[in-house]
This record gives C-alpha cells, structure tokens and sequence, in this order.
C-alpha cells in the first residue's frame, strides 16, 4: 500500500485483546425486540448484483453472504428485494411464490456458515420507474408527449400542424431553444431521462400506492419468512418510493404527504401491514435516513418525529442511513439511468477519503445521536442501528459507549474482509484487510458489474486462487479465505 493511501487510513492506535473484545459492548448481544442478536455487529444491505435477471437467488449470491457469515456478525442484512413481480435487472425478488425456494436455500446456508450464530434478516423494497437518458432524436422525435402547452410555447403557428411538423420543428431546433420550450419535467426527461415521482398522482398507478403497497409488502414478508428470514427490515431509505413519502418533498394533497403526520401515514400502514403478516418470532423494522442532505428535503429534525413514531407504532429497530437522492445525482450518459449516489447526497451516503471535513469516518454519527436522543426523551426503547465509515472497534465501542446508538454497522469495511469481526474478537485486528475508502466497489455498483473489493485481487497466494469464482474480467467473486 502506498504510504499516501495509508495515511488516508482512519488512524488506529491498537485493536483490542481477546479479553478485551469478550467484555466490549460491540460484542454483547442485543434485543431486537423477539430476536436475539449475539453481538452487535451488524452488516448492512448491499446490492452485490449477482442474482439472475429474473430475479431468483444463484450460487453467486449463496456464495457473498455465506462468506459474510463466516465472520459471525450478530446480523446480516439481505440487498434491497423487489415486492413485486416485475422485471428489476439482477436484484433478489420476493414477488412470488417462486422465489421461496431459493431464498430458503439462501436462509440455510447462511445460518450454516456462520454455526447458527448470525440472525438473517432481508431489506424489502419499493421503487418507482426510471427510465434510460435517451439521445436527443428519440426523445424528440418519439418520447416527447406533443401537449396544447408545448403547441404554445413554440408560437401560434404549431397550434393546429400535425404532430408530425411539431416534432420536425423541434428537431431543427439548437440545444437551448429546445429547453426554453420544455417545462422543466420535459427538460429533466430529455437530460437525465423519465423518473416517476410519488407526487405523480396524475398517474393512476402512482395515485394508488396507498392503496396498494401495504399488501404487497405484507405478502413478501409472508414469503420470506416462510423461506426462514429472522427479521424484515422495511426500505424507507436513498431515492426509493417509501423513502419518497417520508421526504419533505412529498408534496401530495390526498392526506399522504405534506406535513411530517401526513407523511409518515403510508410508512406506518406498511408497517402495521408487515407486522400482521410476519411471525411473532420476526423481527420487524425500517431503514431510514438521518437527513437527505437534498434542497428543500427532509434534516434531522424529521428524522427524529419519524423515529419516535415508529417505535411507539412497535418497530424492533430502526437504522438510519444517510443521502443518496436522485434530486442532486449527476447527468448519466446517454442510454444509462441516473444513479442517486454520484451527487453531493450520494457522497455523503458512501463518502470517501476526499470529502470535506469531518471526513469519511462516522460522518452520519452525529445526525444518528439526535436520533437516538429523541427516543430516549420519548422513553421508548427501540434500538437504533449507526452506520456511515465504521471501519475500527474503538468507534463502535466509543458510539455504544456514549449512548448515541444500540447497534453498530459497517459495510465496506465487512467488505473489504468479512472476517473482520471475527478477526477482532480473537485478537488479531493487525491482521484486519482495511478498506480503503475509494469507493471501487460503489463504481461497479453504480455500472450494474458484479461487486468486489479492490484489496481481493491485490495479494496473491490464497489457498483457494486456484479455484476460486471470478468474473469475466478475472476479478475474485468472493473475498480470500482467512488464515487460520
């Protein structure tokens, strides 16, 4: 490693001992409301892109969370799985019953890996459509719906002429005559392409989700449990639907958005829905953010009246994450979808060693204790999980300490070694593989390419390089075994 990565590291000054480890707070079991959690390491949701395009569970996807168990976290978080039926790309679904039986074998695998000590919970999610950016001809020669608006704003003349013409007319047009006549959903269609929106209500399948959506997420959770789940955790996060009812944004008349009361109207319905449809022996809560970190969004104050309503409506955890919004994403190229990570909410859902101060390291902290003190005002209980550049034991140990969280996640650092849990426990945290904070596993994610750690591939001479799955590209499917 170069000694300019290395001084990007977050600073260590020891891991603990064995016996240190066994009395820390990091390793002692929590309550998640029926589930009993061994330790409280807990390993997020990722999307690793590895299940089929129908979106059923492959030895690839057995493979990355097998491999995440073997390290013994108290729990690990399934990716984002569809509640609906519909064609999503290589993302897990629960939109039917056929997708029991992989999820079940998935189940079975995991507890095994891990010597039944890891609780296996799955992140259900909703999202709306978002379309391609298309090439300026497409759009305006095909896409664009020819409205009595638009016939205005180009002129008197196109008010009666064939649609034909109008889309000719436009076609001859530069660049920034074109966006003068669009309005600005026309102009966000043509430059970053068509996404749906929860205000959309205009819509009749957007207007209906309140009507809709709490049984279809109470009938995926009916089949994850069946396939032998230890706990649902609920999508309210980033760029999705439910995410989208939270957000101050939410602007709809029909008494799902507006104010805070309003707005968490739908996300408790899903809720008490789920609730009802899980087993008693299930756990059940939601993922969240701390802040959107977006113009005119949702701040910490919000998340706080969320937090509260959902423990006292009886959730068994909430966990609070941090940004990553379509509304401030990056123009994608043309025949790609935005991606809701590449703005300035993005980074600071997954920043790296460049962000501005306080840098990477426990940057959503701060927003996860305000959280959490509003329970405690509320006297409620519910455990709070922190998450966002957790990457030590000292800043677990020191969150749990202070009180400013129940439970500590980490992701990319689980990724860049899986048994880093385990590592630390035995006290042997020298030999932790550190993640480097560069975000290379977030770029392959963000190209939709099978995810892995750059570290992987770095050292040579594992036990299994010989035959270990690789991608096409010759990049390690799973992270190398760990030295006994």
């Amino acid at each position: 490693m170069s000694d300019r990565r290395r001084a990007k590291l977050l600073p260590i000054d020891r891991w603990p001992t064995a016996d240190e480890a066994a009395l820390s707070r990091w390793f002692s079991p929590v309550q998640l409301g029926p589930v009993k959690a061994l330790t409280r390491t807990w390993i997020p949701a990722m999307v690793p892109w590895r299940a089929t395009d129908d979106g059923f569970v492959t030895d690839d996807v057995i493979e990355w969370y097998s491999r995440f168990a073997k390290g013994r976290p108290g729990v690990i978080v399934i990716e984002a799985t569809g509640i609906r039926d519909v064609p999503s790309g290589p993302l897990l679904r629960a939109g039917h019953d056929r997708f029991v039986e992989g999820l079940a074998k998935l189940t079975r695998a995991v507890k095994q890996a891990s010597r039944g000590e890891t609780k296996l919970f799955v992140q259900l999610i909703d999202f709306l459509n978002i379309k391609r950016r298309p090439t300026r001809e497409s759009f305006l020669g095909r896409f664009l719906t020819i409205t009595p608006r638009l016939r205005s704003a180009l002129g008197t003349s196109f008010a009666t002429v064939p649609e034909a013409d109008v889309r000719a007319h436009l076609l001859s047009l530069p660049d920034d005559a074109v966006l003068a006549v669009l309005d600005e959903r026309e102009a966000e269609a043509l430059r970053f392409g068509l996404r749906e929106r929860v205000t959309d209500t205009h819509l009749p399948h957007i207007e209906s989700l309140p009507r809709v959506l709490p049984a279809l997420f109470a009938d995926a959770t009916k089949r994850c449990v069946a396939a032998g789940f230890d706990g649902i955790e609920l999508h309210f996060a980033h760029a999705y639907t439910m995410a989208s009812f939270l957000s101050a944004r939410n602007t709809r008349s029909d008494g799902y958005g507006g104010d805070r009361t309003q707005r968490v109207r739908l996300p408790l319905e899903v809720f008490h829905a789920v609730r009802a449809a899980a087993a008693p022996s299930v756990a059940v809560g939601c993922r969240f953010l701390a802040d959107e970190i977006i113009e005119h969004g949702s701040g910490v104050d919000d998340a706080a009246f969320f937090a509260v309503e959902f423990a006292r409506a009886g959730m068994d955890f909430v966990s609070l994450s941090r940004g990553g919004k379509f509304e401030d994403a990056k123009q994608p190229r043309i025949g790609h979808a935005a991606y809701p990570y590449t703005g300035p909410s993005g980074h600071e859902c997954m920043p790296t060693t460049n962000i501005a101060a306080p840098g990477p390291f426990g940057r959503n902290l701060g927003a996860v204790a305000m959280v959490k003190r509003a329970l405690v005002d509320a006297k409620l209980e519910t455990p709070v999980v922190a998450c966002g550049g957790i990457a030590s034991f000292q800043q677990a140990e020191a969150v749990l300490a202070e009180g400013a969280a129940d439970v500590v996640a980490s992701a990319r650092q689980s990724l860049a070694d899986p048994d880093w849990f385990e590592k630390v426990r035995q006290g042997r945290g020298d030999e932790v593989r550190r993640c480097l904070f560069t975000n290379y596993c977030e770029g392959l994610d963000q190209a939709h390419q099978a995810v892995t750690c750059q570290l992987w591939d770095r050292a040579k001479g594992h036990a299994d390089d010989a035959t270990v799955r690789r991608t096409k590209d010759g990049r390690r499917l799973t992270a190398p075994p760990a030295a006994p």
